[in-house]
């Protein structure tokens, strides 16, 4: 039994040691967290600070937040000049907020296809015309269709139409 005790003894003397060092890991951790999301956070100020001084009004965070959002909900340059022509900026304002890439597409071919001002796009986002579609029997959808004024199309179409010169041919 003399053999067991210096045993316990130092697994328990192992454990304690083990338990000392997880804290200071994750105190380090912790602290060392906060000081990144300090830095972090005084570099975005100063950068938006900076753009704010030199650019003027615009470049506030919600408008870059904004921009950021165009970029990932139209993430082809291609796309982005092709929309460009027809749309302004209150029509991707109200593409943006769309969760799936089909819906972006139905409501931006239909709004380029009919010449839809920003307020005219706006009326079938609220009424949920794309989802509408999506649930409509195939029987239905030519009454879909007339309904918010499809002339055919959909996003190839719609870049067709605005094309540069061999624009999609890459």
């Amino acid at each position: 039994m003399s053999e067991l005790a210096p045993n316990a003894l130092h697994a328990e003397l192992h454990a304690a040691l083990h338990a000392k060092l997880r804290a200071l890991i994750t105190n380090s951790r912790l602290r060392l967290a906060g000081a990144v999301n300090a830095e972090l956070t005084r570099l975005y100020w100063s950068v938006g600070d900076q753009l704010t001084q030199e650019f003027g009004r615009g470049f506030e965070a919600k408008n870059l937040r904004r921009r950021m959002q165009l970029a990932h909900a139209f993430p082809l340059p291609k796309i982005v000049a092709a929309l460009s022509r027809p749309f302004s900026w209150g029509h991707f304002g109200n593409l943006l907020p769309l969760k799936t890439e089909p819906a972006r597409q139905f409501y931006a071919s239909q709004a380029a296809a009919n010449t839809w001002s920003v307020h005219e796009l706006r009326h079938p986002i609220e009424r949920k015309a794309f989802e509408r579609t999506e649930l409509a029997p195939l029987q239905n959808s030519t009454t879909i269709s007339a309904e918010v004024g499809d002339r055919g199309g959909g996003i190839v179409a719609l870049l067709r139409k605005f094309q540069l010169p061999n624009e999609l041919n890459s």
